[in-house]
């Protein structure tokens, strides 16, 4: 059966990846809970779903349907909770996962990983700059934040090793294999190599553009810390 499990994420982070990757809006409304059933409908661009849940003890069955804009908006209106986030899909390395930037009804930061089997979701192992595992707490469900908002969420650090490891998943760098030392014997000593020209171009301008994205990233992290 497959499953999810969801991680709170860095606002700096988060901004990060969407300077980055984009994303784009989804406004999706609640309504209030039927006797083992529920309802909302989702508008992401132009398309528009009405979303039919029944609960089942196997588990929740989802029946879309797919609506106008004009019929999703008007549904909107008429629902008892909304939300409306950035959904952005990244690459972490080893699975794929979407972030979801809430900016209404208040702003969270989540990160969500999904998995076709339960043994695998319970062998991952999250990267460094995912913040604390929320997957258990029923209040960072989507449902739950649009009808209660979020619950209390702590600050999640960010440090120069999980920015470091954001920036190679960024990069495509993130799992890609990494040279193996081999013995070299030492050369004499001589005098420093000196480059062609352009080749010594292109190295500074590598270094550069790395220092740039790296201080860029570093910026964006909350003052004072």
């Amino acid at each position: 059966m497959s499953t999810t499990r969801v991680f709170l994420l860095a606002s700096a982070l988060a901004r990060l990846i969407e300077r980055e990757r984009g994303g784009h809006l989804v406004r999706q409304g609640f309504f209030p809970d039927r006797p083992g059933r529920s309802a909302h409908v989702q508008l992401a661009g132009d398309t528009g779903h009405l979303i039919l849940v029944s609960h089942h003890a196997a588990g929740p069955l989802e029946e879309p349907a797919e609506i106008s804009r004009a019929q999703a908006e008007a549904l909107l209106d008429l629902t008892a909770g909304r939300t409306e986030y950035l959904s952005i899909p990244i690459d972490t390395g080893s699975h794929s996962a979407t972030i979801q930037r809430f900016v209404a009804p208040a702003s969270l930061d989540l990160i969500s990983v999904a998995f076709k089997h339960e043994k695998a979701a319970r062998k991952f192992q999250p990267p460094v700059w995912f913040g604390p595992e929320v997957t258990s707490d029923l209040g960072y469900g989507t449902r739950a934040i649009a009808l209660a908002g979020p619950p209390s969420t702590p600050e999640v650090e960010v440090t120069d090793a999980a920015l470091n490891s954001l920036l190679d998943a960024l990069g495509n760098r993130a799992g890609e294999p990494q040279p193996q030392p081999t013995w070299v014997a030492p050369e004499p000593e001589t005098s420093e190599t000196v480059l062609d020209p352009d080749a010594e171009r292109e190295l500074d301008g590598l270094k550069i553009e790395d220092s740039v994205i790296r201080e860029l990233a570093r910026s964006l992290q909350p003052q004072g810390r």
